[in-house]
């Protein structure tokens, strides 16, 4: 199997009328809605070149008072990305998959896991939700994607959140090639005590 140009993989964003393009402008409604309620720690999961938080962070009235850590593994997405960022916003080259990556970023209030369930194992999914709760303070809104070919598995994404301590707050996209999910968690506190990554891209 050929590996996936990330750097390239952007370029449908720009493409009119493409699914990716509008997943793009889905989550960049729930950024901004985030940051309306206040949210002022952001974490982005394999974040690319953040092109879903940056702009967003980049033209609210609150972005002076939000700090962000984007991280992601592609060292030219990760530069594009350093090119885009507003004071406030850190970019890091390394691994996403390794909570210890966000220590002393989190909890947050916004986490985003855009661009990360459609490459990895079902296995992998449920693991990376059943540690996203020591990313997150009590309240906080988790943005993810999973695109919506056939086996369907955003319902199943859906039901993990819900079993994990999250609660729904809206999904998007049905009928569609993308699927935008977001969850708010409503447990407790939990410590950044996990060491094993989260995920493994297979694709």
């Amino acid at each position: 199997m050929t590996e996936r140009d990330w750097v390239r993989w952007h370029d449908y964003y720009d493409q009119p009328g493409s699914s990716l393009g509008q997943r793009l402008h889905a989550v960049r409604r729930w950024v901004a809605a985030a940051l309306d309620e206040g949210a002022s720690r952001v974490v982005s999961l394999c974040a690319g070149q953040g092109r879903d938080l940056l702009p967003v962070l980049a033209a609210h009235p609150r972005r002076g008072r939000v700090r962000a850590l984007l991280d992601e593994l592609d060292e030219r997405n990760a530069a594009a990305a350093r090119a885009a960022a507003p004071e406030g916003a850190e970019v890091v080259c390394g691994d996403a998959a390794l909570p210890q990556a966000y220590a002393g970023a989190v909890p947050a209030d916004l986490v985003m896991v855009c661009g990360v369930f459609g490459n990895i194992t079902d296995g992998d999914i449920r693991r990376t939700i059943a540690t996203l709760p020591q990313l997150c303070a009590p309240g906080t809104m988790v943005i993810w994607t999973r695109g919506r070919s056939e086996p369907d598995l955003v319902p199943r994404i859906c039901d993990w959140f819900e079993d994990g301590g999250f609660e729904r707050v809206g999904v998007e996209g049905e009928g569609t090639g993308y699927g935008v999910g977001v969850h708010r968690y409503t447990g407790p506190p939990v410590p950044l005590v996990a060491q094993e990554p989260m995920f493994a891209f297979v694709r």
